[in-house]
């Protein structure tokens, strides 16, 4: 049993127990995996925010508890009273004394959020979930580092909608509550819109909810897809599983890895269903989530997909027919929920099976996360470093050598390959990860060498090279510097650089302003840029698409261009309004996608969650007014005051298409942009 002594959660036995939740210790060391139990939130859940006292701490601690969650106070720092009826403390430490709390939602901005993490993980805080998105990478690594020496606090996030528990009416987030019903279905996603199509999805076809965890769409999430596997696989209140995942990292790959052993071990295993976003995405561009990038050496989407698909998970190609998956798995493995169901009027419809794609993505060409500078700006920066650093000649074999993220290891690495030619199927980029705060331990130089294939005289000049990039990916707060080298006479000469700096730190705390200064905005997309000062996440997409898309979500926004793909349809463009879309952003976006010759049609997918499906509809009726609309127009509206929204254009007289099946969304859509 666990119980608090001085504000501290103490274990009694060798059994951490929580409602439905059985993880055994032993005499071992415990560790950051020992948490994981933590994500079991419920009625027993005592909740505290910090940043209570802000407008939209307010206003969501308002909801939660009307909808009934145990908040039982909150921390603004240097204050003392009440706010809500509630308690407010000045500080975390406190809180855990007076108010006993097993978790905190963290609702402050993303420069003040790295502060409000850790002093949360300082007073040992069972649960932190942090929602704020662009928080800068390296203070997201800083806090891992802290979590690895600790075996107290579970971290969710960041970028995250949060953890919501339907059936203990106990929410940490801002996840829509409309769309919630308490049920049978576990659901562990890294995009908050896929996640709400989910739940809806679920929701109609009478299923309901046990568990959502959202582990967020951040480069590096503190809760991973195996960790809620495992709190699901204990649960007694969850009969099947959704997962939603990404390009991205390698989570969805050792997700599959458990399912597998999973699968094997147990008798009557839960059913799984998933799906995975980014088939089509744009190759080496960041689609709208700081985390939705490829790296070298990683997974594509349709390799996750594959690896899923070979561990018995059923697989969708979008989110609205997950209820209805479910549905027929649990039916025909006998775990049928008890309760009554309301089918969707389409069956099951299942992704077609995926071929094994090139296992790794090199991304020197376009590789950017906000801020990707020129080549011979980073070469610059070496040289001033003291590294030989020219235009490559012809001679000599290439290799490549740099610094990045570490997700797996949720730390910084270093990255390196005896090759660059991404034709060879046999090339290993193999990655050496280090403490953030440490840094790399000097034994793991020679390994690196080895790996490299590097001659006897090389060896040495090669500590010189990783010092400096160590040195400018921890001082100008990089995410991924990647070089390429040759040997020459005995030293390493840098013939090729691909830099790219998180722009986040300059956005939100004026960090690395000489970095951001080296942009060159003249030779990007003018209608990326333009987009880009309306919040908006615009890529063009290579091709002859001609069909322009204006989603709500980052997720939500590439599934939409695999799934019109799937129906036949050609994407011309990816655009991401954000999660808080309002009539102003939905007009500024049609004017973007007006912008392309391509575009003979505009699909509106819009899910209502934080964005409300009235607001879009007056939103789609403003553009259609200012800007002289020509084009047809479908849109799909669900979610958050959808039927008012679907009224709304309905009633228009405006030529446009409404629809709340995607499905015959896309097949109008599509048979539009053939007629143009």
């Amino acid at each position: 049993m666990a119980s608090w002594q001085g504000g501290t959660r103490v274990l009694r036995g060798s059994t951490w127990s929580r409602k439905h939740v059985r993880f055994s210790t032993s005499s071992r060391r415990l560790s950051y995996a020992d948490t994981v139990a933590n994500l079991k939130i419920g009625t027993h859940t005592r909740v505290i925010f910090q940043g209570f006292t802000g407008r939209q701490a307010t206003a969501n601690a308002k909801e939660s508890i009307a909808w009934g969650t145990n908040i039982v106070g909150g921390v603004t720092p240097g204050k003392n009273g009440e706010h809500l009826g509630l308690p407010v403390l000045s500080t975390v430490r406190e809180a855990m004394e007076k108010l006993r709390p097993d978790a905190t939602g963290i609702y402050v901005a993303a420069h003040q959020a790295p502060a409000a993490i850790e002093e949360a993980i300082e007073a040992e805080v069972p649960l932190v979930i942090a929602v704020a998105e662009h928080i800068p990478i390296h203070d997201i690594m800083r806090i891992h580092s802290m979590l690895k020496t600790q075996s107290k606090s579970r971290f969710v996030g960041a970028n995250a909608p949060g953890i919501i528990s339907a059936i203990g009416k106990c929410r940490i987030g801002f996840q829509p509550l409309p769309c919630f019903m308490p049920g049978r279905i576990g659901i562990i996603a890294k995009s908050g819109t896929l996640s709400y199509e989910a739940v809806a999805s679920t929701t109609r076809s009478g299923l309901g909810q046990s568990l959502c965890i959202g582990m967020g769409g951040d480069v590096l999430a503190g809760t991973n897809f195996v960790d809620a596997l495992k709190i699901f696989e204990h649960d007694d209140d969850t009969e099947g599983i959704i997962l939603i995942g990404e390009i991205g990292g390698e989570a969805e790959l050792d997700a599959a890895e458990w399912i597998r052993e999973y699968r094997k071990r147990t008798p009557n295993p839960k059913p799984i269903s998933a799906l995975i976003a980014g088939v089509h995405a744009a190759p080496g561009r960041v689609m709208g989530h700081a985390g939705a990038f490829t790296l070298p050496g990683e997974s594509d989407a349709p390799r996750k997909i594959k690896h899923l698909q070979d561990a018995g998970v059923i697989m969708v190609n979008h989110p609205s027919k997950l209820g209805d998956s479910m549905k027929s798995l649990l039916g025909s493995s006998g775990r049928a929920s008890s309760g009554p169901g309301v089918s969707q009027r389409r069956g099951i419809h299942t992704l077609r099976r995926v071929q094994l794609q090139n296992t790794i993505r090199w991304s020197h060409a376009e590789q950017r996360r906000n801020l990707y500078i020129h080549e011979d700006q980073a070469l610059d920066l070496l040289r001033e470093r003291g590294i030989n650093a020219s235009v490559y000649s012809g001679r000599g074999r290439k290799r490549m050598l740099g610094v990045a993220v570490d997700r797996a290891n949720l730390s910084p690495c270093v990255i390196a390959s005896p090759a660059t030619d991404p034709d060879q199927p046999h090339i290993e980029v193999k990655k050496f990860p280090f403490d953030y705060r440490k840094g790399l331990d000097p034994i793991r130089v020679a390994a690196i060498a080895q790996h490299l294939q590097l001659g006897e005289s090389s060896k040495d000049s090669l500590p010189k090279l990783i010092d400096a990039l160590i040195d400018l990916y921890m001082k100008k707060e990089a995410f991924q510097l990647e070089t390429m080298f040759v040997e020459r006479l005995g030293e390493l000469k840098v013939v090729g650089a691909n830099f790219g700096f998180d722009d986040a730190a300059f956005r939100s705390t004026k960090r690395q302003q000489d970095v951001h200064a080296l942009r060159r905005i003249k030779d990007e997309d003018p209608q990326e840029v333009e987009a880009e000062k309306d919040g908006i996440v615009y890529i063009k997409l290579a091709g002859d698409g001609n069909i322009g898309t204006l989603v709500n979500g980052a997720g939500l926004a590439m599934n939409t261009v695999d799934a019109l793909a799937d129906a036949g349809g050609k994407a011309a463009n990816f655009l991401d309004t954000g999660g808080k879309a309002t009539s102003e952003t939905v007009k500024k976006s049609f004017q973007v996608i007006l912008q392309d010759p391509r575009v003979k049609v505009i699909f509106v997918n819009i899910f209502g969650g934080l964005t409300l499906g009235d607001m879009i509809a007056n939103g789609i009726l403003l553009a259609f007014k200012e800007l002289e609309m020509r084009l047809p127009v479908v849109v799909r509206i669900r979610g958050t005051n959808e039927e008012e929204g679907q009224k709304i254009i309905a009633n228009s007289g405006l030529p446009l298409h409404a629809f709340d099946d995607f499905e015959e969304a896309a097949a109008k859509t599509i048979e539009l942009a053939n007629q143009g």
